[in-house]
């Protein structure tokens, strides 16, 4: 029990300085990760979203500077793999005095949410996107029940 003001304040003190070690030990760790906290794709691999519309699924990948040569695509199942390389592009004759688009190859692998039909999947690679719309299969699609 505590028997002095002086004892309670010692305390909430103690609490601000773990607080503010904590705090400053996620910021200076959020500073090597970026802005998006730890979740940053590493390797060059590409930035990916994936959206649901109910009968299919639509997967967009940034992939700046690939050409659909440099793209694979493969899906078994409800399993997709995209991969891809991305050589250097200094124009013949030059000498190159800084180089950032470093060559880099990246596979990067998802679990679907449910199969797809593999036969009608469309590709289409436009401004640096590769877009993949993956139409669901028959048994994966929502179905709706009419009640009598």
């Amino acid at each position: 029990m505590w028997t002095r003001v002086s004892d309670i304040d010692r305390m909430f003190n103690a609490m601000d300085l773990f607080r503010s070690n904590l705090d400053r030990m996620f910021t200076d760790d959020d500073r090597f990760f970026g802005e998006d906290f730890g979740w940053r794709v590493v390797n060059g691999a590409p930035r990916t979203n994936l959206y649901d519309s109910g009968d299919k699924l639509q997967v967009i990948a940034e992939v700046p500077g690939m050409s659909k040569e440099d793209l694979k695509v493969r899906i078994q199942g409800n399993y997709l793999e995209l991969s891809g390389t991305r050589s250097l592009d200094a124009p013949g004759g030059y000498k190159a005095h800084r180089v950032e688009r470093n060559m880099t190859e990246f596979t990067r692998s998802f679990t679907l949410p449910s199969e797809v039909n593999a036969d009608k999947i469309e590709a289409l690679l436009r401004d640096g996107l590769l877009t993949l719309v993956l139409p669901k299969i028959e048994a994966a699609r929502p179905k709706q029940i009419s009640i009598k």
